[in-house]
């Protein structure tokens, strides 16, 4: 007893002791359950990495890294990552800020702050900011080096919805009100965010880029997967400053994080951004469905409710969440991209399993089973190609009698592949001078376009037997065939002098 008071008395004078990050916090958060479902996840998954961090009411509980980067270096909570759309709150917490200083209103036309704006009179920052201006989203657009080239490509394009009537997300609204940061601020997109919000929250490893190959030191190339694996890819190139074009960490992502749970207060204490901002950037918008201002409400069906925004680009996956439920908060990084799963979403929301105090499921490997399903389809195609290809000189023969037109319709299924192929690889990366070429477009689903490598290159040669054996007949026909030609040349010879013998 007397030990247990001494104990208790020393522990009065030190004051509270600081838990260790593998030590369970209060609320009953432990983070080595994380650290087992994320680990557990990537083997099931097939996934090279991850980093991810937690917050709870303002302050850091658990950060972490886990697997290796594509030089085998091993990934950290301070290993830079590009985190894709999730930038796309940054833009909006910058135009907030001038918002909060009286220089940029909410309701009032862009043309007020990019007079050569075109497409509509009646779109208002707002409208940019909630996905509700009407503009499109092309998946094809032509090149640009910087925010002023890219605002300017939006200038003939047509809208789709009315303004302020409906959510149509598009990566335009957010070049434009980048460029807007840029026109009122009077500084760079990337200098304001570094001097306005980096720096203040302390996110030192955390930078914007203008195209997706400006240099960033540290940030090696990401990862697609196929078939339980991940390929190294690098980069395709685009201009994506202000809708995706961030790279930063775990770390610095909790410090964001944890910044909007203190309603727009940094670290030291600095207001940011008005706490009524913060409250409208997380609000849904008028006409905007679920959307706030750079951040969405999590729909029905969702438990618990989350605030949040989600990333994807070439190589890279993140999502980031808001629990105003529980206080809690959680970023996830990846250094790959799972065409048919967002799997950054997937291990979030298992992390915020663990938060609830649930048992987080790694789930089953959808996207492998998909990739490997896809891989069976490849080989059976390769093998009915092959299989095609040694009938063809009999295919040919059967079909000698018709029409050249009926025998070239019955050709035409197996150019549906190759054609394909052509529009895709080769026609797709030159549309309105994109920086696409046939490799990236190859590494957008390396499962499914290596399918159709397969089913074109069988279709070109099929037809290319096809037609060839109805050309030449002589050289498809086999031995046995030519055997039998002979044996009745023969016959007939000897018919023809048996004919000729003189009479008795």
């Amino acid at each position: 007893m007397r030990l247990v008071l001494a104990l208790s008395l020393v522990l009065a004078v030190l004051g509270p002791v600081a838990a260790p990050a593998s030590a369970v916090v209060p609320g009953g958060f432990d983070p080595a359950k994380v650290d087992a479902f994320v680990t557990g996840y990537l083997d099931r998954h097939g996934l090279p990495g991850a980093a991810v961090a937690v917050v709870r009411d303002g302050e850091i509980v658990h950060e972490a890294g886990y697997g290796e980067d594509s030089g085998g270096g091993r990934l950290t909570e301070y290993t830079r990552l590009r985190i894709g759309s999730v930038s796309k709150s940054f833009t909006a917490f910058a135009v907030l800020r001038l918002v909060d200083e009286g220089r940029v209103a909410l309701d009032a036309p862009v043309k007020r702050y990019l007079p050569d704006f075109a497409p509509s009179d009646a779109i208002t920052v707002r409208h940019l900011l909630s996905h509700t201006s009407g503009l499109p989203n092309p998946a094809i657009v032509g090149p640009a080096r910087s925010l002023a080239e890219g605002a300017d490509r939006v200038g003939g394009w047509s809208l789709s919805t009315k303004p302020g009537t409906s959510y149509t997300y598009s990566n335009a609204n957010y070049w434009l009100a980048a460029r807007i940061v840029e026109q009122v601020s009077g500084q760079n997109f990337n200098a304001y965010l570094a001097d306005e919000i980096f720096a203040p929250l302390g996110m030192n490893d955390t930078v914007n880029t203008t195209t997706t190959h400006d240099p960033v030191s540290g940030l090696t190339q990401g990862h697609v997967t196929a078939y339980g694996g991940a390929l190294s890819v690098p980069e395709a190139e685009a201009m994506n400053s202000g809708s995706g074009g961030m790279v930063s960490t775990s770390h610095d992502m909790a410090a964001w994080l944890a910044t909007q749970q203190r309603a727009g207060l940094g670290p030291d204490g600095r207001r940011l951004l008005s706490a009524k901002l913060i409250r409208d950037s997380h609000t849904p918008q008028p006409g905007a469905g679920r959307a706030g201002l750079g951040w969405r409400r999590s729909g029905a069906g969702i438990v618990p409710e989350r605030i949040s925004h989600s990333g994807v680009v070439s190589g890279f996956n993140a999502q980031q969440d808001l629990v105003p439920g529980s206080g809690y908060g959680v970023v996830v990084l990846l250094n790959s991209f799972t065409p048919s799963a967002e799997q950054a979403y997937a291990i979030s929301s298992g992390i915020i399993d663990v938060t609830e105090g649930r048992a987080p499921d790694p789930g089953t490997p959808t996207a492998t089973l998909i990739d490997l399903f896809l891989g069976a389809l490849t080989l059976v195609g390769l093998a009915l190609g092959i299989l095609g290809l040694r009938r063809a000189p009999r295919w040919a023969t059967r079909r000698a009698d018709r029409p050249a037109w009926r025998f070239a319709l019955r050709l035409l299924p197996q150019l549906i592949a190759p054609a394909a192929a052509v529009f895709l690889f080769l026609v797709v990366p030159e549309l309105q001078s994109n920086s696409y070429t046939p490799a990236d477009v190859y590494r957008l689903f390396p499962a499914l376009t290596t399918l159709l490598t397969a089913l074109a290159i069988s279709g070109a040669c099929l037809t290319a037997a096809r037609v060839t054996a109805r050309v030449r007949p002589t050289a498809s026909r086999t031995p046995h065939s030519a055997m039998a030609d002979s044996a009745s040349i023969d016959s007939s010879i000897s018919l023809g002098e048996s004919k000729e013998l003189p009479r008795p």
